[in-house]
């Protein structure tokens, strides 16, 4: 799931072809037209739906949406990479244990919109990025993995973006692989 340029998407379809992770990247879905990850799904062909958020009734009935598209697609593990938008229980219990999301913080600090921001505005000399399991509180879910970045004197939202995101695009997978592991040894893939 992803709403922005969909980078870290990208990221972790290039890590399941080059074999880092054994897994596939079935299907994408997308919630604004036209996005960055749109494109790059068409580019590397995978297949793209997009749900826009702001045809759908409320919260719930975007979820509903997203689960009935995921069940299609038959789709073991959820990954939530720039997806901007607060779900729902009905996307969490259909996937619980099986959703998770990319935060640009150390969490439990600086949790949701403008991470980066809020990490700068604090004066903290490092940052980074965590990979978690999706709960009903907004990124608060199980860490399952973490990088730090140091914070620079001449940083700003930009730069402390980019090297942020370069951990990103190294943690993503790493954790998509720790998740096909444990779903596979649960017997819960599909595939």
């Amino acid at each position: 799931m992803a709403s922005g340029s969909g980078s870290n998407f990208e990221a972790l379809v290039q890590a399941c072809r080059n074999g880092q992770v054994s897994a596939d990247v079935v299907q994408l879905i997308v919630n604004n037209p036209g996005c960055g990850a749109q494109r790059r799904a068409e580019r590397l062909g995978v297949s793209c739906q997009l749900v826009d958020h702001r045809l759908q009734a409320n919260r719930a009935a975007l979820d509903q949406t997203l689960v009935s598209a995921f069940q299609s697609a038959a789709v073991d593990l959820v990954v939530m990479a720039g997806w901007m938008r607060i779900v729902t229980p009905v996307l969490i219990e259909a996937y619980r244990g099986r959703l998770i999301n990319i935060h640009p913080s150390l969490l439990p600090s600086f949790r949701g919109v403008d991470a980066i921001g809020q990490a700068l505005a604090a004066g903290v000399t490092v940052a980074g990025c965590t990979v978690h399991l999706v709960s009903e509180e907004v990124d608060a879910g199980a860490i399952l993995m973490q990088a730090a970045v140091p914070v620079l004197g001449h940083d700003d939202r930009d730069s402390l973006a980019a090297r942020i995101q370069s951990q990103e695009h190294r943690l993503l997978p790493a954790a998509v692989q720790l998740m096909a592991l444990r779903l596979d040894a649960s017997g819960l893939a599909q595939g």
